[in-house]
């Protein structure tokens, strides 16, 4: 007779209104909770064997707590949040899900950019505002907007999807070069690989997709974000301690850049401190909740193969 399945998803509310919820639900018996404090997490995963999480820690406290523990499931692909040394030691098997997101990151990316790029905000206000109804010509030119043909696009990660933001770039016509973090993808990519210096300075379009680790903690501090151009732009849809807020903020206010996106922060969610929240061309700054993975479809997939990592375990 085989053991039950009794699964816990930790926090529900990483996935928001999934449709497909049930395809988990069904594995086996099924508790969910919105969200789970640190001081809650040992009291809901006991008599559970199968823990889901997003962004709830899985550590060695919870682990050596809750013995029964035989499958975590990351409903993302990042597990910095899993002790997976400690789990592998006690025969634990961690599964995450990779490659859910690239289209929908991908697909955000451009549309973060091109409302910097051209003045969205502003245009759609001038409109609403009745500026339009009053002016005695067709069109309103006071703020310039370039295409990306022929520009320099620079990308700091060309893994899948700086590899599929490359393609879309060159779909818009745009020259595309790129950094590796690793130092692993230098060849194979058909892009040239520039020192990060020299992409900085040349790049039109700074656009950041490599992990967090001690290589790129900080990697554009401010000597960096200085080498970029008056009129570039910068979107980190990598991870938020990639650049540093503060210089950024600096650089923004001080029209050392043209602007920056940003859909991932240093703390999440976002430091009230935070100098981002202060600067005086806010204009030039579009910031999002770290939602450019989430595309409806994006998450249909990911509750989807994490369902079949459930499934597949226990039919061993």
């Amino acid at each position: 007779m085989k053991k039950p399945i009794k699964i816990v998803f930790l926090d529900t509310v990483t996935v928001g209104e999934a449709d497909n919820l049930p395809a988990i639900q069904a594995q086996g018996e099924y508790d969910g909770y919105t969200f789970t404090l640190p001081q809650e997490r040992i009291e809901r995963i006991k008599g559970h064997n199968v823990v889901l999480t997003n962004k709830v820690v899985i550590d060695r406290e919870v682990i050596d707590e809750c013995p029964g523990i035989e499958l975590i499931c990351v409903v993302a692909t990042g597990m910095n949040n899993i002790d997976l040394e400690y789990a592998a030691e006690k025969g634990i098997t961690v599964k995450n899900v990779a490659g859910y997101s690239t289209e929908s990151v991908t697909q955000s990316t451009f549309s973060m950019l091109f409302y910097l790029l051209h003045s969205s905000a502003y245009y759609d206000n001038y409109v609403k505002s009745g500026a339009y109804a009053r002016s005695l010509v067709f069109t309103h030119l006071d703020r310039v907007f370039w295409e990306l043909k022929n520009k320099l696009f620079g990308i700091i990660g060309m893994g899948t999807i700086g590899k599929r933001i490359a393609q879309v770039a060159e779909a818009f016509g745009a020259r595309v070069a790129y950094y590796s973090t690793s130092g692993k993808n230098l060849e194979g990519t058909g892009y040239p690989h520039l020192p990060l210096d020299e992409l900085l300075s040349t790049a039109d379009v700074v656009s950041i997709h490599c992990p967090l680790n001690i290589d790129t903690r900080n990697l554009l501090n401010e000597a960096r974000i200085q080498l970029m151009k008056p009129s570039a732009f910068l979107l980190n849809m990598g991870r938020g301690g990639i650049v540093d807020e503060l210089a950024l903020a600096r650089a923004i206010d001080d029209n050392r850049i043209a602007g920056a996106a940003m859909d991932v922060l240093s703390a999440e969610p976002i430091f009230g401190d935070n100098p981002l929240l202060a600067v005086r061309n806010r204009h030039k700054l579009f910031i999002t909740p770290h939602i450019a993975w989430a595309s409806r479809e994006a998450r249909h997939l990911l509750i989807k193969i994490t369902a079949e990592n459930i499934r597949s375990h226990f039919a061993k």
